[in-house]
Protein backbone atom coordinates (compact mmCIF):
# COMPACT_ATOMS: atom_id res chain seq x y z
CA UNK A 1 0.00 0.00 0.00
CA UNK A 2 1.23 3.47 -0.82
CA UNK A 3 2.37 5.54 2.14
CA UNK A 4 1.12 8.78 0.56
CA UNK A 5 -2.17 10.46 1.30
CA UNK A 6 -3.64 9.26 -1.99
CA UNK A 7 -2.82 5.63 -1.15
CA UNK A 8 -4.35 5.87 2.30
CA UNK A 9 -7.49 7.44 0.91
CA UNK A 10 -7.84 4.76 -1.77
CA UNK A 11 -7.45 1.96 0.79
CA UNK A 12 -9.88 3.56 3.21
CA UNK A 13 -12.42 3.93 0.41
CA UNK A 14 -11.86 0.29 -0.54
CA UNK A 15 -12.87 -0.74 2.98
CA UNK A 16 -16.00 1.44 2.78
CA UNK A 17 -16.88 -0.05 -0.61
CA UNK A 18 -16.46 -3.59 0.71
CA UNK A 19 -18.86 -2.96 3.61
CA UNK A 20 -21.31 -1.07 1.38
CA UNK A 21 -21.39 -3.99 -1.05
CA UNK A 22 -22.08 -6.35 1.83
CA UNK A 23 -25.03 -4.21 2.92
CA UNK A 24 -26.36 -3.86 -0.63
CA UNK A 25 -26.16 -7.59 -1.35
CA UNK A 26 -27.75 -8.54 1.96
CA UNK A 27 -24.63 -10.32 3.19
CA UNK A 28 -24.60 -7.77 6.01
CA UNK A 29 -27.81 -6.84 7.80
CA UNK A 30 -28.81 -4.74 10.82
CA UNK A 31 -27.68 -6.50 13.98
CA UNK A 32 -24.76 -8.26 12.30
CA UNK A 33 -21.33 -7.87 13.88
CA UNK A 34 -18.43 -6.89 11.63
CA UNK A 35 -15.16 -8.81 11.83
CA UNK A 36 -12.48 -7.44 14.14
CA UNK A 37 -10.17 -4.76 12.72
CA UNK A 38 -7.26 -7.19 12.35
CA UNK A 39 -9.38 -9.77 10.52
CA UNK A 40 -10.98 -7.18 8.23
CA UNK A 41 -7.58 -5.69 7.41
CA UNK A 42 -6.18 -9.13 6.56
CA UNK A 43 -9.15 -10.05 4.37
CA UNK A 44 -8.91 -6.83 2.36
CA UNK A 45 -5.15 -6.45 2.35
CA UNK A 46 -5.51 -3.06 4.03
CA UNK A 47 -3.82 -1.51 7.02
CA UNK A 48 -5.61 -1.44 10.36
CA UNK A 49 -5.37 2.35 10.19
CA UNK A 50 -7.38 2.38 6.95
CA UNK A 51 -9.96 0.01 8.46
CA UNK A 52 -10.21 2.22 11.55
CA UNK A 53 -10.74 5.34 9.40
CA UNK A 54 -13.50 3.61 7.42
CA UNK A 55 -15.25 2.45 10.59
CA UNK A 56 -15.13 5.97 12.03
CA UNK A 57 -16.85 7.30 8.91
CA UNK A 58 -19.54 4.61 9.08
CA UNK A 59 -20.14 5.35 12.76
CA UNK A 60 -20.52 9.07 12.01
CA UNK A 61 -23.00 8.15 9.27
CA UNK A 62 -25.12 6.18 11.73
CA UNK A 63 -24.49 2.82 10.05
CA UNK A 64 -22.52 1.08 12.81
CA UNK A 65 -22.04 1.20 16.56
CA UNK A 66 -18.69 0.31 18.12
CA UNK A 67 -18.37 -0.75 21.73
CA UNK A 68 -15.26 -1.96 23.51
CA UNK A 69 -15.56 -5.09 25.65
CA UNK A 70 -16.24 -8.80 25.51
CA UNK A 71 -19.99 -8.99 26.17
CA UNK A 72 -22.89 -9.51 23.78
CA UNK A 73 -23.04 -5.81 22.92
CA UNK A 74 -19.33 -5.44 22.24
CA UNK A 75 -17.64 -5.09 18.87
CA UNK A 76 -18.82 -3.28 15.76
CA UNK A 77 -22.48 -3.86 14.94
CA UNK A 78 -24.64 -2.75 12.00
CA UNK A 79 -27.26 -0.40 13.49
CA UNK A 80 -29.26 1.81 11.12
CA UNK A 81 -29.67 5.32 12.54
CA UNK A 82 -30.02 7.51 9.43
CA UNK A 83 -31.99 10.36 10.98
CA UNK A 84 -29.37 11.11 13.64
CA UNK A 85 -26.53 11.02 11.11
CA UNK A 86 -28.38 13.09 8.50
CA UNK A 87 -29.34 15.61 11.16
CA UNK A 88 -25.71 16.09 12.17
CA UNK A 89 -24.62 16.56 8.55
CA UNK A 90 -27.39 19.09 7.83
CA UNK A 91 -26.61 20.98 11.04
CA UNK A 92 -22.95 21.30 10.08
CA UNK A 93 -23.80 22.53 6.60
CA UNK A 94 -26.27 25.02 8.00
CA UNK A 95 -23.49 26.30 10.25
CA UNK A 96 -21.23 26.95 7.24
CA UNK A 97 -24.17 28.32 5.23
CA UNK A 98 -24.14 25.53 2.64
CA UNK A 99 -27.92 25.29 2.96
CA UNK A 100 -29.76 28.58 3.56
CA UNK A 101 -32.53 28.29 6.13
CA UNK A 102 -35.05 29.27 3.43
CA UNK A 103 -34.07 26.18 1.43
CA UNK A 104 -34.38 23.95 4.49
CA UNK A 105 -37.82 25.42 5.20
CA UNK A 106 -38.98 24.69 1.64
CA UNK A 107 -37.76 21.11 1.97
CA UNK A 108 -39.57 20.81 5.28
CA UNK A 109 -42.80 22.11 3.73
CA UNK A 110 -42.60 19.57 0.91
CA UNK A 111 -41.95 16.64 3.24
CA UNK A 112 -44.40 17.52 6.00
CA UNK A 113 -47.18 18.59 3.65
CA UNK A 114 -46.89 15.19 1.98
CA UNK A 115 -46.84 13.40 5.34
CA UNK A 116 -49.87 15.24 6.70
CA UNK A 117 -51.92 14.50 3.60
CA UNK A 118 -51.04 10.82 3.68
CA UNK A 119 -51.36 10.46 7.46
CA UNK A 120 -55.02 11.52 7.27
CA UNK A 121 -55.86 8.21 5.60
CA UNK A 122 -53.18 5.99 7.12
CA UNK A 123 -53.11 7.05 10.79
CA UNK A 124 -54.38 4.58 13.34
CA UNK A 125 -56.48 5.24 16.41
CA UNK A 126 -53.36 4.73 18.52
CA UNK A 127 -51.43 7.26 16.39
CA UNK A 128 -54.10 9.85 17.16
CA UNK A 129 -54.00 9.04 20.87
CA UNK A 130 -50.23 9.49 21.03
CA UNK A 131 -50.50 12.78 19.11
CA UNK A 132 -53.16 13.93 21.57
CA UNK A 133 -50.80 13.17 24.45
CA UNK A 134 -48.13 15.41 22.88
CA UNK A 135 -50.69 18.17 22.33
CA UNK A 136 -51.77 17.90 25.96
CA UNK A 137 -48.12 18.15 27.03
CA UNK A 138 -47.80 21.38 25.03
CA UNK A 139 -50.75 22.86 26.95
CA UNK A 140 -48.56 23.18 30.04
CA UNK A 141 -46.62 26.36 30.84
CA UNK A 142 -43.55 25.18 28.93
CA UNK A 143 -40.35 27.08 28.22
CA UNK A 144 -39.09 27.13 24.60
CA UNK A 145 -36.83 24.06 25.05
CA UNK A 146 -39.54 21.82 26.49
CA UNK A 147 -42.11 23.08 24.00
CA UNK A 148 -39.70 22.44 21.12
CA UNK A 149 -39.22 18.83 22.24
CA UNK A 150 -42.99 18.23 22.30
CA UNK A 151 -43.40 20.08 19.00
CA UNK A 152 -40.79 17.91 17.29
CA UNK A 153 -42.39 14.77 18.71
CA UNK A 154 -45.81 15.83 17.33
CA UNK A 155 -44.46 16.50 13.84
CA UNK A 156 -42.44 13.28 13.80
CA UNK A 157 -45.52 11.31 14.87
CA UNK A 158 -47.40 12.67 11.87
CA UNK A 159 -44.54 11.75 9.54
CA UNK A 160 -44.44 8.27 11.05
CA UNK A 161 -48.21 7.87 10.63
CA UNK A 162 -47.83 8.44 6.89
CA UNK A 163 -46.05 5.09 6.69
CA UNK A 164 -43.09 6.18 4.53
CA UNK A 165 -39.86 5.39 6.39
CA UNK A 166 -37.59 7.50 4.21
CA UNK A 167 -39.82 10.58 4.50
CA UNK A 168 -40.01 9.99 8.24
CA UNK A 169 -36.21 9.80 8.61
CA UNK A 170 -35.70 12.90 6.47
CA UNK A 171 -38.29 14.78 8.52
CA UNK A 172 -36.50 13.88 11.75
CA UNK A 173 -33.15 14.89 10.27
CA UNK A 174 -34.37 18.28 9.06
CA UNK A 175 -36.15 19.05 12.34
CA UNK A 176 -33.04 18.18 14.35
CA UNK A 177 -30.80 20.23 12.05
CA UNK A 178 -32.82 23.44 12.54
CA UNK A 179 -33.72 22.91 16.20
CA UNK A 180 -31.15 25.47 17.36
CA UNK A 181 -32.33 28.08 14.88
CA UNK A 182 -35.97 27.60 15.90
CA UNK A 183 -35.10 27.78 19.59
CA UNK A 184 -33.26 31.05 19.00
CA UNK A 185 -36.39 32.43 17.37
CA UNK A 186 -38.51 31.35 20.34
CA UNK A 187 -36.11 32.91 22.85
CA UNK A 188 -35.93 36.17 20.93
CA UNK A 189 -39.70 36.60 21.00
CA UNK A 190 -40.66 38.87 23.89
CA UNK A 191 -44.22 37.60 23.53
CA UNK A 192 -43.31 33.91 23.82
CA UNK A 193 -46.58 33.05 25.65
CA UNK A 194 -48.68 34.42 22.76
CA UNK A 195 -46.53 32.64 20.17
CA UNK A 196 -46.84 29.42 22.15
CA UNK A 197 -50.62 29.79 22.26
CA UNK A 198 -50.76 30.35 18.50
CA UNK A 199 -48.66 27.25 17.83
CA UNK A 200 -50.90 25.19 20.11
CA UNK A 201 -53.95 26.26 18.13
CA UNK A 202 -52.32 25.42 14.81
CA UNK A 203 -51.31 21.99 16.10
CA UNK A 204 -54.85 21.30 17.31
CA UNK A 205 -56.26 22.29 13.91
CA UNK A 206 -53.88 19.91 12.11
CA UNK A 207 -54.82 17.14 14.53
CA UNK A 208 -58.53 17.77 13.94
CA UNK A 209 -58.03 17.46 10.17
CA UNK A 210 -56.19 14.16 10.67
CA UNK A 211 -58.98 12.94 12.95
CA UNK A 212 -61.53 13.84 10.27
CA UNK A 213 -59.49 12.06 7.61
CA UNK A 214 -59.24 15.27 5.57
CA UNK A 215 -55.86 14.96 3.89
CA UNK A 216 -56.15 18.10 1.80
CA UNK A 217 -56.95 20.29 4.79
CA UNK A 218 -54.28 18.64 6.93
CA UNK A 219 -51.67 19.31 4.23
CA UNK A 220 -52.75 22.94 3.79
CA UNK A 221 -52.74 23.58 7.54
CA UNK A 222 -49.31 22.00 7.90
CA UNK A 223 -47.83 24.22 5.20
CA UNK A 224 -49.42 27.35 6.68
CA UNK A 225 -48.12 26.37 10.12
CA UNK A 226 -44.52 25.87 8.96
CA UNK A 227 -44.43 29.03 6.84
CA UNK A 228 -45.99 31.14 9.58
CA UNK A 229 -43.42 30.05 12.13
CA UNK A 230 -40.63 30.56 9.61
CA UNK A 231 -41.72 34.21 9.61
CA UNK A 232 -40.52 34.63 13.21
CA UNK A 233 -36.97 33.48 12.46
CA UNK A 234 -34.24 36.09 12.96
CA UNK A 235 -33.54 37.95 9.68
CA UNK A 236 -29.87 36.93 9.76
CA UNK A 237 -30.78 33.23 9.58
CA UNK A 238 -28.47 30.63 11.12
CA UNK A 239 -25.59 31.54 13.36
Amino acid sequence: MSSGTGGRTATYEMVLTHIEQGLTSGALRPGDRLPAERELAGTLGASRTAVREALRVLQAQGVIRSQVGTGDGSGTVIVPAPARALGRVLQLHLAVDSFPVDDVTEARVMLERFSAGLAASRRTANDLLVMTAELDAMDADLDPEAFSDADIAFHVLIAGSAGNRLVNELTVAIRESVRGVLLDAMHERVDWPSLRERLRGEHRAIHAALLAGDGGRAADLMEEHIRAFHGVLPPAGPR
